[in-house]
Order: structure tokens, then C-alpha cells, then sequence
């Protein structure tokens, strides 16, 4: 057998995709599936996550508040301000769908607990 190692190819036209899809099966998206139904709920625990430690202002039981990150950058440290009156807690955890934090009265210290979830941003 001979080898073809210098073969030449003229005029050979490529097909190129102008909307950058590489592979694309052309196949709808079912909404209703499973997988769906949990890349949305991901998509919106990040969103909530991401606007609450970006210092948007929330809504709990018709006061406003919003979310500082501490000194150093540590954004999982930090305080809550009710923006009419001031300072409300320490933040010690923030998580996906949670943040812990704590505040003293009386002398006793008090946890906090918000669900994220439940929080109406109003920004």
C-alpha cells in the first residue's frame, strides 16, 4: 500500500456557524424535567446569595435593612443596619440559603436567623 502524506485538498468549503454554537443537537429544552427544575433553583440560591452580600437593601416585617461586609473583606463576616435607625446585628455565617448571626440585649446574647429565601429584596 502507498501512503498519502502530501495530498493536497482545493477548494474545500468549511461550514462556519455564525451564532457560535459548537454542539448543539438542536433538541428543545424541557423545562419540566428534573435537571431543569434544579439548574433554576442553583440559579436563583446564587442570585439571592449574590444580592444580599452585595449590600442590597431587604424587607423583614415592613423595616428595611441592609447587609455590611467587615473590615477586612470577609464576606461571610459582616453587620446587618436597619437604614433608619442604625446598627441591628454581627453576622458570624452566611450560607447559600442562610445567615447566622447574633446581637446582645440586655446583657444576653440573642441569635438571628434569616432565610434567604424568604428575604423581599427591594432593590
Amino acid at each position: 500500500m502507498t501512503k498519502l502524506n502530501k495530498v493536497v485538498l482545493e477548494n474545500v468549503v468549511v461550514e462556519k456557524k455564525v451564532d457560535n454554537r459548537v454542539n448543539n443537537t438542536g433538541r428543545p429544552v424541557n423545562k419540566k424535567s428534573a435537571r431543569q427544575a434544579r439548574l433554576a433553583k442553583q440559579a436563583f440560591y446564587a442570585s439571592v446569595n449574590e444580592k444580599f452580600i452585595s449590600g442590597n437593601t431587604f424587607k423583614v416585617s415592613n423595616s428595611e435593612y441592609k447587609y455590611s461586609v467587615g473590615k477586612n473583606g470577609d464576606t461571610s463576616r459582616g453587620c446587618i443596619y436597619n437604614t433608619v435607625t442604625g446598627y441591628v446585628c454581627n453576622v458570624e455565617y452566611v450560607g447559600r440559603t442562610k445567615v447566622k448571626g447574633y446581637t446582645f440585649v440586655l446583657g444576653k446574647k440573642v441569635n438571628v436567623e434569616l432565610n434567604l429565601k424568604t428575604l423581599e429584596f427591594v432593590s
